[in-house]
């Protein structure tokens, strides 16, 4: 039996799902076909079998490479004593918008519309979603132990709202709304969270006015 050489398996797998993501974002899941992306990865459909056994099994091995990154940055950054995290959360994010803003659309959603009618793909789409959003509240919390991120949040839910803010400005962006300007929803994005995570402080503008005189309490 002829022994793998894992390295050149490993850089040719990565290659094919190269290609692939090229091919989903340019048309979409159902509209990029198996042949499609041979093409793009120039090889034979055989030899792609030999990596992987359909779309769905491409697809999901994309989203698995990249939780494997995004879970590696997290590492780092718990391991980092004086990283910011609200500041990581918000460029991790921002590189959410990336997609979108690059090429109008999001393999994310497209991956999402497909999972209402292919039960794989919608399996897929469970564990990634609940993989990001574990994540996002393993920063959450490692920034309340810090002092950093409000202690009274619940990590988890907000994992689970700021997840459902950034797949709606993907969907606006993805739209192709003339009006939705992606570069500042990402702003006020990072606003947005910024001012939700910090810590409650003593803010003299609550109890004054602008002029510095005590607010009037209405009866």
């Amino acid at each position: 039996m002829r022994k793998v050489d894992r390295a050149k398996y490993d850089e040719k797998r990565q290659h094919i799902l190269e290609a692939a993501e090229r091919c989903f974002q340019r048309d979409g899941f159902r509209g990029a076909s198996i042949g499609d992306i041979c093409a793009a990865a120039r090889m034979s459909p055989g030899h792609l079998y030999h990596y992987f056994e359909s779309k769905e099994a491409i697809i999901e091995a994309i989203f698995e490479s990249r939780l494997e990154r995004e879970a590696a940055i997290v590492g780092e950054l718990t391991q980092t004593p004086n990283a910011d995290l609200i500041a990581a959360i918000c460029g991790w994010l921002d590189g959410r918008m990336k997609d979108v803003r690059a090429h109008g659309t999001s393999l994310g959603l497209e991956m999402r519309a497909e999972s209402a009618r292919n039960p794989a793909i919608a399996k897929i789409a469970s564990r990634v979603d609940r993989g990001v959003r574990e994540l996002l509240s393993r920063l959450i919390r490692e920034g309340q132990e810090r002092g950093q991120v409000d202690p009274a949040l619940d990590p988890d839910s907000v994992a689970a709202v700021v997840h459902s803010i950034i797949f709606g400005l993907n969907r606006l962006g993805a739209i192709r709304d003339s009006k939705f300007d992606v570069k500042a929803a990402s702003a006020m994005l990072k606003l947005l969270m910024e001012r939700f995570l910090e810590p409650q402080r003593r803010m003299s503008s609550r109890s004054t006015s602008s002029s510095g005189e005590p607010k009037k309490t209405v009866k």
